[in-house]
């Protein structure tokens, strides 16, 4: 049994229950960047992690690293992806904007 049992009342109609926005966890102050291929067909991916920033300034954030490093990418969950293996041009970059880097994984 749900916390809301009420589906539908006479009153206000239908009741579509509230959504529940998701939180991301906070992270230690330390922003992770990892290569992957799985699940890609072999190409690969910088995965970035690790930020304590809302929605629209991640997606700014990514933006701006997109056209520094002339590549696509995404943002998806929380985290940055950028397309292809630059892990040391990602780290100068999101270190000048004054963030703690650790490169994370092989």
């Amino acid at each position: 049994m749900s916390d809301n049992p009420i589906v539908y009342s006479t009153e206000h109609g239908r009741i579509t229950p509230e959504k529940a926005t998701k939180l991301r966890p906070k992270g230690d102050g330390i922003i992770r960047i990892s290569r992957q291929t799985s699940g890609r067909k072999g190409k690969g991916v910088c995965v970035i992690d690790g930020f304590d920033l809302d929605d629209g300034q991640l997606q700014q954030l990514a933006a701006d690293l997109k056209k520094r490093c002339g590549c696509g990418g995404s943002v998806k969950d929380g985290k940055i992806e950028i397309q292809g293996d630059k892990r040391d041009l990602l780290k100068s970059l999101i270190e000048d904007k004054g963030f703690k880097v650790k490169l994370a994984g092989g």
